[in-house]
């Protein structure tokens, strides 16, 4: 009997500690293999180490702890996980939400460099997701990220700024800041990449990388990006990707093209230096309304005379001022006007001749001339140019997302922007995204007074955006 007492308390003692092995174990393998049977007690116990050990506030630039991503799922990305993604975006309280934070923003525009109160929503709505950031870059600017804090490292950009425009759109949201107006979407940017941060939240578990959110002041200024770039927004980053509404495409439509979209866009203010005298005797005075005249033809032989008919270039002069006394020859003209090509070579070429046939102009002429191209001040934005694995991404995506009929290869535009200073770091994609709807009237340009959008695009932004980013990590991890 004490025999078999002794036995049994020694099977009960080997139990006893055997077992803890035994559950983590079987924990450890649970979660590698299905986050639907997580053995919370282990879960919650890695937490806490993790928080303990690696907690950083949000305005550090990397995620801390490393979470392993499912074994399930959407290891290899299928039509299956573009139909996850897109239900996700387009369950009623989401729509609801994402029109919600557009039209915030839409009521309180704010100019480049001055988006304080739209920085704040978008913190707030971060904070609420339990998404990590960092504030501030270039002033206003955040940088957040979702997923395991290791490589890859994707990046999707949005804009944050509005223009110095009198909204004439009258409806329940029309701006109340008279003066400022979201005439270029921006608002429906933020909204929408706000809306992949909640997608993507929603799907950590199956992140194989990291994704960087970019919120971004000041597109329309010039210098909003080379800003986020000194400031650390691209630290680790390997692709870019970006997005802008298009009047000419029908609601949800997604457009892009590889090579050149958008043309690098420069300006120019040349001062030409005479003598001022008596109409009356010109021969008395340096005729500089006379060199600027000479300098303005010679200026429309770049284009017609020095480039190849194929590689599309504009140089326009939009104004000259040389003074309003009708019986004077002036001291000094002041003309101005902006250059535009689709290649970085072309771009500088232009550049350079525009300078040189102003200055050489003038002193055929007997004056002297100077020409800014107000560099200092940021107004050259380079040409955007698609990466062409990058530009197939976007494209691949919006087909599994949308269907082969909602993509479109569209021509390249005139139209600057300043995602073209990521494009110059890392390889990126820009693209459309149509938000024509002539019952609604969203049919007008952007900067115009009566621009406008269908929000039925915000769920299909917010999901191209979310598709894009967590395909991407899987297909380049």
């Amino acid at each position: 009997m004490n025999s078999l007492k002794n036995l049994s308390v020694f099977f009960l003692l080997l139990l006893i500690f055997t077992n803890p092995i035994v559950l983590s174990s079987s924990s450890s393998t649970t979660r590698s293999t299905s986050t639907n049977n997580i053995d919370y007690s282990l879960s919650f116990l890695d937490s806490t180490i993790g928080n303990s050990l690696n907690s950083r506030p949000k305005n550090q630039s990397k995620s801390t702890a490393r979470k392993v991503p499912s074994s399930t799922g959407c290891e290899v990305w299928t039509k299956a996980c573009s139909e996850a993604v897109l239900a996700l975006a387009r369950r009623p309280d989401t729509v609801t939400w994402l029109k919600s934070v557009r039209r915030k923003i839409h009521e309180n525009p704010e100019l480049a460099f001055e988006e304080v109160k739209t920085s704040e929503l978008v913190r707030y709505e971060l904070d609420k997701m339990g998404i990590e950031y960092r504030y501030p870059l270039a002033k206003t600017g955040i940088r957040a990220w979702i997923g395991t804090g290791g490589p890859p490292f994707v990046a999707v950009r949005a804009d944050m700024d509005a223009l110095p425009i009198q909204e004439a759109v009258e409806w329940e949201h029309k701006s109340k800041v008279a003066g400022k107006m979201h005439a270029c979407g921006h608002d429906a940017h933020v909204a929408m990449l706000v809306g992949a941060a909640k997608i993507l939240k929603s799907r950590e578990h199956l992140l194989q990388g990291t994704v960087i959110l970019l919120f971004q002041p000041a597109e329309e200024a010039g210098n909003g990006a080379k800003r986020m770039i000194a400031d650390g927004a691209l630290d680790d980053v390997e692709a870019i990707f970006a997005v802008h509404v298009s009047h000419e495409h029908p609601t949800a439509i997604i457009g892009s093209r590889p090579g050149a979209l958008l043309a690098g866009c420069g300006f120019f203010r040349a001062v030409i230096s005479g003598k001022k005298g008596r109409a009356g005797s010109p021969h008395h005075s340096v005729d500089p309304i006379l060199a600027a005249s000479a300098a303005v033809i010679s200026l429309q032989g770049i284009v017609s005379r020095e480039t190849n008919p194929l590689d599309s270039q504009v140089v326009s002069v939009t104004t000259m001022d040389g003074g309003n006394n009708l019986d004077m020859i002036p001291e000094t003209v002041v003309l101005g006007g902006t250059f535009r090509a689709y290649s970085n070579t072309s771009f500088y070429q232009l550049l350079q001749r525009i300078k040189e046939v102003i200055v050489e102009q003038a002193s055929v002429f007997r004056c002297s001339a100077t020409v800014d191209f107000f560099e200092k001040e940021s107004l050259i934005y380079p040409p955007t140019v698609n990466d062409d694995h990058m530009y197939e991404h976007v494209r691949k995506v919006a087909i599994d997302l949308l269907g082969p009929t909602n993509f479109r290869v569209v021509p390249p535009m005139m139209g600057a922007e300043d995602f073209a200073f990521y494009t110059q770091v890392v390889p990126a994609a820009f693209y459309y995204i149509g938000v024509r709807n002539e019952t609604l009237g969203s049919i007008h340009t952007g900067h115009s007074p009566y621009f406008m959008i269908d929000e039925d695009v915000l769920p299909i932004g917010a999901a191209t955006h979310a598709a894009i980013a967590e395909r991407y990590l899987i297909e380049h991890g």
